[in-house]
């Protein structure tokens, strides 16, 4: 391949690997992409390391490296199912690699999230669907309902805001909190302990919890610790919120 090419290919897998783990993606998932991509070119000695943090790509010994930092991670499935997709049709021979990388280009343009409005009803029917698996009562169905939504919302508007996932996390238990003894103070609610169970759970890292495992499983070390610190942070973050509120 000549440099333009070459040069067009490490952009493109490069992306890839980048959308990929910024929607959330196991670290070997994107790995694994990324080398099926490159081998579809006949790209048989590239090599990829990657992080939660950063991407490194390198086509050969005596070919170019690059490196992309990943400076957001979120969770977007869809995504992820996107960009599979297009390594598919690619290493299939469906696409070419310019067609491919002006795919990737596209869907890292497009927001597939839901508004905002969406996202909070979810989440209030959610925490009203989990106050009731952990053996919650009825009449607090209503608080939990609010406190979900509230905690969603708060969390959502703080990210986007300062870019502080601690600090966000922090706050919206603590809505969550409040919420959930006023509506106790004021009769609105009755178990304390099963409204705020069941609110902060669409806060809490699930997928990034699984994601860590599956990566220590696959032999991924850096990239399953550096994923279970951030869960735990994250874990910490709503336990400290929530802490805070009982103990005033």
């Amino acid at each position: 391949m000549n440099a333009e090419n070459t040069e067009l290919a490490l952009d493109c897998f490069l992306l890839a690997g980048r959308i990929m783990i910024e929607s959330g993606a196991e670290t070997y998932r994107v790995e694994d992409t990324m080398l099926r991509m490159a081998r579809s070119q006949n790209m048989m000695n590239a090599q990829s390391y990657v992080t939660p943090t950063g991407i490194i790509f390198s086509l050969g010994k005596t070919q170019p490296t690059q490196i992309t930092s990943i400076p957001t991670r979120i969770t977007d499935l869809h995504q992820i199912v996107l960009v599979n997709n297009v390594s598919r049709k690619l290493t299939s021979q469906m696409i070419t690699l310019e067609q491919a990388y002006d795919e990737l280009k596209k869907i890292e343009k497009t927001n597939y999230f839901l508004p905002i409005s969406i996202q909070v009803l979810a989440a209030c029917l959610a925490s009203s669907a989990f106050l009731m698996l952990f053996k919650g009562t009825l009449s607090d169905i209503p608080a939990a309902f609010v406190a979900g939504g509230v905690g969603l919302y708060i969390v959502t508007i703080l990210h986007n805001m300062t870019r502080v996932k601690f600090f966000s996390e922090f706050l919206a238990s603590v809505g969550v909190g409040v919420i959930a003894s006023l509506a106790v103070h004021f009769n609105v609610g009755t178990e304390i302990d099963k409204i705020i169970i069941g609110s902060v759970m669409p806060l809490v890292p699930g997928l990034l919890i699984t994601n860590a495992v599956r990566d220590l499983m696959a032999g991924h070390f850096t990239a399953g610790m550096a994923k279970g610190a951030e869960a735990f942070l994250t874990a910490f973050a709503i336990g400290s919120g929530v802490a805070l509120v009982l103990s005033l």
